[in-house]
């Protein structure tokens, strides 16, 4: 490097002197200033200066040359290239934004939201139309079919009553019952969504139970309601009266699936109980073995083991729901029982009539009411001594009751039993579940039915005044179903449930998320 060493020998203005750092001797170029003020030479050193330059010029591996404008540039072009493509895209963006930035605003307002076919997430409307009152829910699931949060809950649930079949001589009327539902329901949902956002309605045993054809006009009058005042997804069938079978597989489906049970092994999951107004569902997985010898239901009726594919995982699901034996159809069946005479299930100081289905019935109790003489009224209602049974095992009224087994060892008990045991004050109102036993019906059913109707009020604050002639009635039901009907020991630890928490929020434990988990899948 003797060339290099040579040049920076040579003459240079004071200004460009080296500076030392730790040591070494670090070099700076000179300024402009200060090679004009080494310009000032005499005309003998300027000659000796270009002597010396010639002599440079003459030794083997130094080059001197001028730059002319072009290399500078191809040196640099790096340089000019971070400089100039932000400026070339800052000229653009302000080249094409509007003149008016109140137009641009507004264009950014209505920009649709992705369609469902960009966006991962799905929404389905389910109407329960239950005897006792009418129940929206509205669910969202992203790609993996995991609920995602509408607003601060994993659902919008409101609900008002009386339901669809109070309605029975008025259709129209029924359906418009509905419009309040509705309108709160789909504002939860995107407006571009909405055309793909299924909703179904599925009446239960209250439309059921009507007479003639009061239930296929209501059922008109709610298809069209969704057709001319809503831009959600319906179909013809999915407005329905859906049969208790699929009432309690939706319910079996809806608990597993927010204990995150779907996809495990069928004795990992647990077993179902829904009582409702008009009738109640039993559901749990059973083995194959079991479900190859189920019996056969003569009639034209559906067979008691639905097989169901859920989470990569097949289920044998046994299911029956037994009309008639829901919490307010069964007041029905029991003052039947009476005939129109006194009651012993009813409190003392009533003298009145229950109506249900349109049919109304003598209640009162001339000597008060009596626990263990309702009791036998309600088994005889329940039919528990049916003498047609042909099976081993078998539950109230001659029906198989699936062999038992893991499935229908750990029982959540839904709907009215939560009610009940909250009003009786065996159960804390403000949890989702509580722990009990079905020995703790018959306690509560003993304390309600030494009371009288004129002291009932203060004691059940929690129960509706038209409820309290019929708690008495209603606990010893629901203890006699559990443990005459049903075969349950009345020591067996049973989950009454109302909500199941999933994630961080409560859900309720109602058969709309089965059905909506099944209208969802169906539209991948």
């Amino acid at each position: 490097m003797e060339p290099v060493q040579e040049a920076q020998s040579s003459k240079a203005p004071p200004a460009a002197a080296s500076a030392t750092t730790n040591g070494q001797i670090r070099y700076r170029s000179p300024s402009s200033a200060e090679l004009l003020e080494g310009q000032s030479t005499s005309p003998t050193e300027q000659q000796n200066l270009e002597l010396d330059n010639h002599k440079m010029l003459k030794r083997p591996g130094l080059r001197y040359s001028h730059e002319s404008f072009g290399d500078k540039i191809r040196r640099y072009k790096g340089v000019l290239l971070i400089v100039s493509v932000p400026l070339l895209l800052i000229s653009f963006v302000l080249f094409i934004m509007p003149v008016n930035n109140s137009a641009s605003l507004s264009d950014f307002r209505n920009r649709k939201v992705p369609s469902d076919r960009d966006s991962p997430r799905s929404y389905a409307v389910i109407f329960d139309a239950g005897s006792s009152g009418s129940r929206v829910h509205v669910f969202c699931f992203d790609h993996n079919l995991q609920l995602v949060h509408i607003g601060k809950d994993l659902e919008l649930f409101k609900q008002l009553k009386p339901g669809l079949s109070a309605y029975a001589n008025d259709p129209r009327e029924a359906a418009n019952s509905l419009q309040t539902l509705l309108d709160q329901a789909q504002a939860v949902v995107p407006k571009d969504l909405r055309p793909k956002t299924p909703v179904r309605v599925g009446a239960t045993a209250g439309l059921r139970a009507l007479k003639g054809d009061a239930s296929d006009q209501i059922l008109q009058a709610v298809r069209d309601l969704l057709k001319h005042r809503s831009s959600l997804k319906s179909e013809a069938n999915g407005v329905a009266v859906i049969d208790g079978t699929q009432e309690g597989s939706y319910q079996w489906v809806t608990i597993n699936y927010l204990l995150g049970n779907l996809g495990k092994e069928y004795s990992n999951t647990v077993g179902v109980v829904d009582l409702g107004g008009g009738s109640v569902q039993m559901a749990y997985a059973i083995s194959e073995t079991d479900a190859a010898n189920a019996p056969k239901i003569s009639g034209g009726e559906d067979t008691y083991v639905k097989e169901m594919h859920l989470m990569g995982t097949k289920y044998y699901l046994y299911v029956h729901s037994y009309l008639h034996y829901g919490l307010l159809a069964a007041r029905a069946e029991i003052l039947k029982v009476s005939e129109g005479s006194s009651n012993p299930c009813i409190l003392v100081g009533y003298h009145g009539s229950y109506t249900y289905g349109g049919t109304e019935y003598k209640a009162f109790a001339s000597s008060g009411s009596n626990m263990d003489e309702c009791r036998r009224i309600v088994s005889n209602a329940l039919k528990v001594n049916e003498s047609t049974c042909k099976h081993m095992k078998c539950t109230f009224g001659g029906v198989w009751n699936g062999g038992g087994g893991d499935g229908q060892k750990n029982l959540f008990v839904a709907s009215f039993f939560f009610d009940r045991a909250a009003e009786a004050g065996f159960a804390d109102p403000n949890l989702p579940i509580a722990k009990v036993h079905p020995a703790e019906f018959e306690d509560a059913a003993k304390r309600a039915c030494e009371t009288k109707l004129a002291d009932a009020k203060p004691l059940y604050r929690r129960v509706d005044e038209a409820n309290l002639p019929f708690l008495c009635m209603d606990l010893v039901y629901q203890y006699t179903l559990l443990v005459e009907g049903f075969g349950l020991d009345p020591w067996q630890e049973i989950t009454l449930v109302k909500q199941v928490k999933y994630q961080d929020a409560l859900v309720e434990a109602a058969w709309p998320l089965g059905s909506a988990i099944e209208a969802v899948s169906s539209l991948k």
